[in-house]
């Protein structure tokens, strides 16, 4: 098989959520334990992060993989949905899955598939696994696909386990109210196991208290320990100062991250990083300073507030949800923009209509359809916006919409590109 073979078979063979939506969710860990033990349980044969949470989990699983990077290990990086190619869920040291690999991978396994049928990212998680034992990895940073409970990577048993913010999505799945979707995320602390939550959210603290006492893992909330003050940001990197226990502890820390939201996340990254260093791990300050000062350049991280040019100045963004919008508006506000060109589009599976109200009338939008399946209709997406009271015109492809934005857009003001990952993935200069 050739390798766009190989991508043809899994996605027409095995449903795909990042595609299709709910229907190729599985609420079983059966199908990825069938998987590993026809492997031989590869997930057991190097040491593991997990990282979980609503919005973060991408950014801060890159940072933790590019400080271990840093401090010498040899580090295995597992996250989804991928933007422009496959290869790009599962590296090594920031390098991409090798085509050659997945192609024999999947030769090997076609039979094992066609009896387990498995999902698109049970099959993806399997591939993981196998692929960092085969190269023996020191340490891979795991990220969780959806919630965490019933989630395929949670067959691991983690040296230390990060759970970022918790936030409404994926309701349909996961419940509800934030106790029911923090309860899912939850699942993935480990008996013994230490666990960083890296916002303390006062309404839902609970849950992870009563989590970690069942299965007796010791429980950080990591802003109970750093405290991160902003002291400079350009669209190129934010310098921070970071306290512990209100000590000063690391003065002038660059992210080449440059989200605002980047400031929730960097707590629960460092204290991850402060357990480990406890468990055998030898992680420098130099290490710490690097990893976080090159994340996207070490791991190839894209997407997070992004700059894809100037005059006019041109971001996108994967932010998805209510928490994710909002921040990228506050972000968008603090440029002062004469005029804000946003190019928005969603899935059909998500609250869209309360993103759209929180969207503000003055900009000009542009609605786009992503080219999957789970794309709501741009039709039906204008007609929404409209009831909200946005106006803007509609585009049947992202690149139809981000053009008609270049041409309508004076060099001083503002293109966004965002509302769903998958309107970022169809970005021709990502």
């Amino acid at each position: 098989m050739t390798y766009q073979e190989v991508l043809d078979y899994l996605y027409q063979q095995l449903p795909m959520f990042q595609r299709i939506g709910n229907v190729a969710f599985k609420k079983s860990l059966d199908n990825i334990i069938a998987l590993c033990d026809a492997m031989g349980n590869p997930q057991h044969t190097f040491k593991t992060v997990h990282v979980g949470g609503t919005n973060g989990k991408g950014s801060s699983s890159h940072m933790l993989a590019a400080i271990l990077q840093e401090a010498g290990y040899k580090t295995g990086l597992y996250t989804s949905p991928h933007l422009k190619s496959f290869t790009e869920r599962v590296r090594i040291n920031g390098v991409e899955l090798p085509e050659q690999y997945l192609i024999d991978f999947v030769e090997k396994y076609k039979s094992l598939f066609e009896e387990v049928q498995p999902s698109f990212f049970e099959m993806t998680v399997a591939l993981a696994f196998k692929y960092f034992a085969d190269e023996r990895v020191d340490v891979a940073v795991i990220e969780v696909g959806l919630g965490g409970r019933l989630d395929s990577t949670n067959i691991i048993t983690p040296e230390a386990s990060l759970i970022t913010n918790i936030g409404f999505d994926h309701q349909n799945l996961l419940g509800d109210t934030l106790h029911a979707i923090a309860s899912e995320k939850a699942g993935i602390i480990k008996p013994g196991i230490p666990a960083t939550i890296s916002l303390k959210q006062p309404e839902i603290e609970d849950v992870f208290k009563a989590k970690a006492a069942e299965v007796k893992a010791p429980l950080y909330f990591a802003t109970d320990n750093y405290q991160v003050v902003l002291k400079s940001h350009t669209l190129e990197q934010q310098v921070f100062d970071v306290y512990r226990q209100d000590q000063l502890y690391l003065s002038d820390l660059k992210l080449d991250l440059t989200g605002i939201y980047q400031r929730y996340n960097l707590p629960g990254v460092l204290q991850t990083i402060t357990i480990l260093s406890e468990h055998g791990f030898n992680i420098s300050e130099v290490a710490i300073r690097n990893g976080l000062a090159t994340t996207k350049q070490l791991t190839g991280l894209k997407g997070r507030w992004q700059v894809l040019g100037n005059h006019p100045l041109t971001i996108c963004d994967t932010g998805h949800n209510v928490d994710g919008i909002n921040q990228i508006l506050t972000q968008l506000h603090s440029l002062q923009p004469k005029q804000v060109h946003f190019v928005f589009g969603a899935v059909n599976d998500k609250d869209v209509t309360t993103i759209l109200e929180m969207l503000p009338k003055s900009y000009t939008y542009y609605f786009c359809q992503a080219s999957i399946p789970r794309a709501l209709p741009v039709t039906e997406l204008q007609q929404k916006a409209e009831s909200v009271g946005l106006q803007g015109k509609g585009y049947t492809s992202v690149a139809d919409a981000v053009q008609a934005a270049k041409e309508n857009a004076a060099p001083d003001e503002v293109i966004f590109i965002g509302g769903s990952t998958f309107v970022v993935a169809e970005i021709e200069e990502l």
